[in-house]
């Protein structure tokens, strides 16, 4: 069992990629929510476990994270990007 933790911050369309943002600005959405995120990550498959006390390291906010539990072997930039395609979805 692999966990992995994605932050909002990862899919907000307000960063820079040096400011942590980790997903193309056309997956991009504006102030991401950590239930936004555990929702795209149950829809895809996974188990999420929302940690809503938890800061970016390049922040001062928090605004939470997600445990995601995956039992396979695809990489942490394709869950990622798997996220922000829900994320798209859910916001239209």
């Amino acid at each position: 069992m692999v966990e992995n933790v994605i932050y909002p911050a990862y899919f907000d369309a307000e960063l820079s990629r040096s400011d942590g943002r980790r997903v193309p600005e056309d997956l991009a959405v504006e102030e991401p929510t950590v239930d936004e995120l555990a929702k795209a990550v149950q829809q895809i498959g996974y188990d999420a476990t929302i940690e809503r006390d938890a800061t970016y390291s390049r922040e001062y906010e928090a605004r939470g994270r997600v445990l995601v539990n995956r039992s396979d072997d695809s990489s942490k930039n394709d869950l990622v990007h798997a996220v922000a395609a829900y994320l798209g979805i859910l916001r239209d």
